[in-house]
């Protein structure tokens, strides 16, 4: 398979601290009534309890490209999610997906505006808006955000979890016949396995990207000998497979290589293994 070297490295200001390149002016025409459409499936749903949305990923840095690009959202509520009735969750998902086939996937998420707004220790979601999101409802309050660097407790976002994040993909990959269960298993370890072979060597060169290839690429640099490795987790994360024997094959060599890296990595920088270090 061919992979083509699409994506870039995160832009820093002369301080270090990456800058937010998610933009309306880079959100291409075809996108347009997607955007619309989950802005309204949203408010119909929660309505005054939705404080502001949130588009991420390809589509709001101009890098979208139909049947490939997929659409994360983040909506930011008033109310704890735990108290809001997210039954129609699955269905509006679904139902966006069927009307516009030309996108990968739609994924609608929630968080609770207190939660979003803890500024003392690192949080992904606090991250993405400030960084990799583009406000598409309601008031921004990314300005309300601490600026974040390339460093140590970025890289530990993507490794503290790596252990549990691999066991559960074996756990829902041994003895299971849903292909289509498969594929989205695949896809999202795949995904998680590139970024954190990234974040093993995001300190050396203090460079971040969520986009694959060059994660891929910077890991290589460090790590010749696994290049193959990882170049076989990026292809399976493009073009999935549903063969059950082969990726968890793979997650038992590979995973079990990148898993005692990561340790080596935690006991570096997080010995304590602290989900959240402190900015």
């Amino acid at each position: 398979m061919n992979i083509r070297n699409i994506g870039r490295y995160c832009k820093v200001d002369k301080n270090g601290y990456i800058l937010k390149e998610a933009n309306f002016k880079h959100v291409t025409k075809e996108f347009a009534p997607l955007i619309e459409e989950v802005t309204k499936t949203y408010h119909s749903h929660i309505g005054n309890n939705l404080h502001s949305l949130y588009i991420r990923g390809s589509i709001p840095r101009g890098l979208g490209i139909e049947g490939v690009a997929d659409l994360d959202t983040i909506a930011i509520t008033k109310q704890n999610p735990e108290h809001l009735s997210l039954e129609w969750v699955e269905d509006a998902e679904d139902r966006i997906n069927f009307k516009f086939d030309y996108i990968n996937g739609v994924e609608l998420s929630f968080y609770h505006i207190e939660e979003v707004l803890e500024k003392t220790s690192f949080s992904i979601i606090p991250f993405m808006i400030k960084t990799h999101s583009l406000c598409i409802y309601g008031e921004d309050i990314a300005n309300q955000l601490p600026k974040y660097k390339a460093d140590y407790t970025l890289a530990n976002e993507h490794l503290i979890r790596l252990s549990g994040q691999l066991q559960r993909a074996k756990d829902d990959l041994k003895d299971n016949d849903d292909a289509e269960d498969i594929l989205d298993c695949c896809v999202w370890i795949m995904k998680i396995i590139v970024r954190a072979g990234l974040a093993l060597v995001l300190t050396k060169e203090n460079l971040y990207t969520r986009d694959l290839y060059p994660a891929y690429s910077l890991f290589s640099k460090y790590y010749p000998e696994k290049e193959p490795d990882m170049r076989q987790a990026l292809q399976f994360a493009i073009a999935p497979t549903t063969d059950t024997e082969i990726l968890l094959h793979f997650l038992q060599l590979f995973g079990k290589w990148l898993k005692k890296e990561s340790d080596v990595w935690l006991q570096k920088y997080n010995p304590n293994k602290e989900f959240k270090l402190r900015l």
